[in-house]
């Protein structure tokens, strides 16, 4: 068989649990991005952009909706007969052996007969929940002049935020000479992306020795300092673009706010570098007669009636007379009933907002369920949820499933209060 120059393994199966009742449903790389996407376009985009023509997609937690919007890759021009895109989940080896995915790096020795099946010269490595645009081309033709084994992507952070970061400590060159996982005393600002090139015969070797010891084999925790112990020539490739890791739920409303800046510091209409999506043909966006949008991104199918400002509205969005959005997120075919109020909130899709609701007002209070993942002000509605007419709902409050009149005392919902049904 022909040898590949490189393929690219996605790995897609993370939960996001940071990003709450977004993710109840779907995987984190599912979840909607800038009102058409999803946040696995992006890493998609980036492998078709950047002459990468064989993925597979590594998928566990919640796949349905990650499956049915990848198909055949058709949006992404993977639907070829030699390469494409291609489904991995968690599957019955020999026998009656099988088991989950345990890791990152457990996750590709695991596939390591899919990888070998299109003879690569070169593995790519990445994740399939950041936002960013990549040329891997750049970044394997710097690992090849320098004869790695390994080449990570690196950002330079600031210094006093190195200590959440995995740290490459380089020399001349940027070779790595050491890797510090979130270091106390960082030595440098270099912070892991979490992309990897590696050259496939050293990876392959190091993933079946890894796996005798570590179940669990990570990249960052065994296989990077595993490579690096035995001396092989490991690189930082330098990325200066946007990128963003929309883990927890206000950096998923700041990197989607990026977006509607007059001069956008993460650019989605740019020829030269596209991003593609799996979307359904919609009608055009209507805007009725006194209905106002400032500051927004409006997809097809939309009807505004009422006021939307510096928000973000998914394909079918309605917002009827009277209602006003303001630095929200709406997704994909949510209602918001006339006379409305919907401020700094994420609606998830399908939702139904009554008549006259408002919501997120009050005090900022953190979320008492989950402080740790509403505490900035953001209320979160998950998916198919209903919230009844004339009700009042504070900030960081969740709602999932269909909520009726009785769920709310005296008509409110106090802020960091919660109201979860099984849909």
């Amino acid at each position: 068989m022909r040898k590949k120059e490189m393929i690219a393994m996605l790995l897609a199966g993370g939960q996001g649990s940071r990003l709450g009742v977004l993710t109840r449903k779907v995987a984190k790389p599912a979840v909607a991005y800038g009102g058409r996407y999803r946040i696995i376009d992006f890493p998609l985009s980036n492998c078709i952009n950047s002459g990468v023509d064989t993925v597979g997609v590594l998928t566990q937690y919640q796949p349905l909706r990650l499956n049915q919007h990848i198909g055949i890759g058709i949006p992404w021009d993977l639907d070829k007969k030699n390469g494409g895109v291609t489904i991995l989940a968690p599957h019955v080896k020999t026998g009656d052996s099988g088991e989950w995915f345990n890791g990152t790096a457990n996750a590709i020795y695991q596939n390591i007969d899919f990888i070998d099946s299109n003879n690569p010269e070169y593995v790519l490595i990445l994740s399939g929940d950041h936002i960013y645009k990549m040329d891997y081309s750049q970044m394997l033709a710097f690992h090849k002049e320098n004869g790695a084994a390994a080449t990570i992507a690196v950002m330079e952070v600031p210094m006093d935020e190195a200590n959440r970061f995995g740290i490459m400590n380089t020399e001349a060159g940027d070779k790595i000479y050491e890797f510090e996982e979130k270091p106390a005393n960082p030595k440098s600002n270099l912070a892991s992306m979490g992309i990897y090139i590696f050259t496939w015969d050293r990876l392959r070797e190091a993933l079946i020795e890894d796996n005798s010891v570590h179940p669990d084999s990570d990249f960052g925790k065994h296989i990077i300092p595993k490579m690096l112990d035995e001396g092989q020539p490991m690189y930082a490739w330098r990325f200066d673009g946007y990128w963003k890791d929309v883990g927890t739920i206000q950096s998923y409303w700041e990197s989607n706010m990026d977006l509607i800046r007059t001069l956008p510091e993460f650019n989605l209409y740019e020829d030269f570098w596209k991003i593609y999506t799996n979307s359904d043909h919609q009608p055009p966006q209507y805007t009725a007669a006194g209905a106002k949008a400032e500051e927004s991104l409006l997809s097809d199918g939309c009807e505004v009636y009422g006021e939307v400002y510096r928000s973000i509205l998914g394909p079918g969005v309605i917002v009827e007379k009277g209602a006003v959005v303001k630095d929200s997120i709406i997704m994909t075919g949510t209602v918001i009933g006339e006379g409305a109020l919907v401020d700094k909130c994420v609606i998830d899709e399908k939702c139904k907002i009554g008549k006259n609701v408002q919501m997120g007002v009050g005090e900022d209070v953190p979320n008492e369920l989950k402080p740790n993942i509403y505490n900035t002000g953001i209320t979160v509605l998950g998916m198919n949820s209903i919230v009844p007419d004339g009700v009042m709902l504070g900030k960081n409050c969740v709602i999932y499933g269909k909520t009726v009149a009785e769920d709310y005392p005296e008509g409110r919902l106090e802020s960091g209060k919660s109201v979860v049904r099984e849909v």
